[in-house]
């Protein structure tokens, strides 16, 4: 499109003279004009032409009056740079198409490389996962002999001199403590292997709890702890039955081991908004608030002596959070310092076993069963 010229008076106003005849209204708008007058200096913007137009570029200049002081009018160009716009609207379309195609590219790239380069790492683990299983089963067998016969040589214990019983009865306690770390080790190893058999049944928590407070009320008499068990609901889970009670015993073994001499442990399972929870509380040491976030790590204890004494691997939680993980469930511990510990295992409730409970029942398992 040519240039459009049209001059104003020293008023900002058209001419009588002048033929603006099929020039757009936005164009001849004076704004820009009077912009100019007051100013003394050019003045410029964009204004939309409309139809084939489009985008129109306006410059406007003072002409000065020859004659004195003052200005005789202004000089308004102007020219449509609709093609120059839909230029860069074009290029700018190219630019964005050009940039998600290198995204693309580079992401799938990087994944690529990547998984190239985490390879190494998953057969590492793979490799390293393999190994303990094998090592934990391989040790299992020469532990369990190396018990038995340390046991039969302890029943003729009479006929032994006392350092001689001392240490078969050491070497008992240490191999239970092994046997007990390879069993923990290989149950770990076979929950991180994803292709590891799993059985699917429907589960009763309240079964697995009373099933769990049965197997360690040997333990719990020993140390004079009671063990309780409530429940007011049905809670269904689908899941391994035994892997869900070895998670049990495991947080029943740990409540039981840190607990108080007389103190109590209570099992509670209640069901709630599609969960199903299972809590074990206790009135033992507790355990300080910077170690809670610690509970679950590998081979993490609170307290190492008093773990190794109570014959603590710290497996215990690794196994129950695995377990819970495997369920597509979790684990939750809080503790209170000289008042005890509860550790929360919430599973997905199996479809039509939740009764109606109140909106505002918390979460806490203790809360649901007062409901």
């Amino acid at each position: 499109m040519n240039e459009i010229v049209v001059c104003f008076d020293q008023n900002g106003s058209l001419p009588s003279y002048e033929n603006t005849t099929g020039l757009p209204s936005a164009f001849l708008n004076n704004n820009l004009v009077k912009s100019a007058l007051s100013t003394g200096r050019p003045a410029t913007d964009t204004v939309n032409g409309g139809g084939t137009r489009g985008s129109i570029y306006r410059y406007a200049q003072v002409v000065p009056n020859p004659k004195g002081s003052g200005y005789v009018g202004v000089v308004l160009i102007g020219e449509s740079i609709q093609a120059q716009q839909n230029a860069l609207s074009l290029l700018l379309n190219l630019l964005f198409a050009v940039g998600g195609v290198a995204l693309l590219g580079a992401g799938l790239g990087g994944l690529f490389l990547a998984n190239r380069a985490l390879a190494p790492a998953r057969l590492a683990w793979s490799n390293q996962q393999r190994f303990i299983a094998d090592a934990a089963h391989e040790l299992r067998t020469p532990l369990t002999l190396l018990r038995a016969d340390a046991e039969v040589l302890l029943r003729s214990r009479e006929q032994l001199a006392a350092e001689d019983a001392a240490l078969l009865e050491d070497i008992v306690a240490e191999a239970n403590h092994m046997g007990t770390l390879a069993s923990n080790l290989l149950t770990l190893a076979r929950l991180d292997k994803s292709s590891s058999h799993q059985e699917h049944e429907v589960v009763d928590l309240e079964d697995v709890a009373h099933a769990g407070a049965r197997r360690i009320q040997a333990l719990a008499e020993q140390r004079e702890i009671s063990v309780q068990v409530e429940s007011n609901e049905t809670a269904l889970v689908i899941g391994d039955p035994t892997l869900l009670e070895q998670a049990v015993l495991a947080l029943l073994d740990n409540a039981i081991k840190y607990n108080r001499h007389g103190g109590h442990v209570t099992v509670r399972t209640a069901a709630k908004q599609g969960q199903a929870f299972l809590e074990v509380s206790d009135t033992g040491i507790g355990i300080a608030a910077e170690d809670l976030p610690h509970l679950g790590e590998r081979f993490y204890r609170v307290d190492k002596a008093r773990s190794r004494e109570a014959g603590g691997t710290g497996l215990g939680l690794s196994i129950v959070r695995s377990i819970a993980v495997a369920h597509g469930g979790t684990l939750s511990v809080t503790s209170t310092p000289d008042q005890g510990t509860t550790a929360t295992l919430t599973l997905p409730l199996v479809h039509g076993s939740l009764t109606d409970l109140p909106d505002d029942a918390a979460g806490n398992v203790s809360s649901l069963l007062e409901k």
